[in-house]
């Protein structure tokens, strides 16, 4: 009946209310992730603004910071600081460079124990000069995926956390959960988890050809 169907368009209209298809809204600024096929599968456009992201590649070194070079480098023209802690490797300078990422906005943090690297993450999104700050722990519970969580949610700050594949199977509270494994010429991406209709296929990602390194040996993160 056309009354009901304009009572029914009436609903779909107010902001409280989505169809199951539909992607949720964000309360903060998403960064583009600078690869359109992802940015059309997450709500707001692109990496969520004042969110938890896990990043769950098959193993270390397939691309993921590849896949994240787009947004840290916009972020790093804009004057934003890069806070890296605990990372299992060096960063390879020369190939930061060339993605585009301010060398002079990026610092490492290194720490001697979990605990430490939490407060370092909740200390790095309570500061307003940093864009992005990214964490490579070796286990977490849930209370402290949590801790990371409420921290990014006061923030406009991009939140990465970087767990093993075997963690998909976790509860989290990370609004936004990246599953990723390689594929020719790139990366399938699959969303475990976002804001709004679950994707059931991965998305394909071209993140270009491995020239150059990003990361290097770690024996040289604890080279004094």
């Amino acid at each position: 009946m056309p009354h009901r169907a304009a009572a029914l368009a009436e609903l779909l209209a107010r902001s409280d209310i989505r169809r199951a298809t539909d992607l949720a809204r964000v309360a903060r600024p998403s960064v583009p992730t600078g690869f359109a096929c992802l940015d059309r599968e997450l709500p707001g456009g692109g990496w969520p603004g004042g969110a938890l992201t896990e990043i769950l590649p098959a193993h270390e070194g397939i691309g993921e910071l590849r896949l994240l070079g787009p947004a840290l480098a916009a972020l790093s023209r804009k004057g934003r600081h890069l806070a890296w802690i605990a990372p299992p490797y060096l960063p390879y300078a020369p190939a930061l460079d060339a993605a585009g990422i301010d060398l002079a906005k990026l610092f490492i943090v290194r720490t001697r124990s979990l605990t430490d690297s939490l407060w370092a993450a909740e200390q790095c999104l309570a500061s307003a000069a940093c864009g992005a700050v990214l964490l490579w722990p070796q286990q977490l519970k849930y209370l402290e995926l949590r801790r990371l969580q409420l921290a990014a949610e006061g923030t406009d700050a991009l939140a990465f956390l970087f767990r093993p594949p075997g963690a998909a199977a976790e509860p989290s509270p990370a609004a936004l959960r990246l599953g990723l494994e390689t594929v020719d010429g790139g990366l399938a991406v699959r969303l475990l988890k976002r804001r709004g209709a679950t994707l059931p296929h991965p998305i394909l990602v071209d993140i270009g050809p491995p020239t150059a390194r990003v990361t290097a040996s770690p024996a040289l993160l604890t080279a004094a």
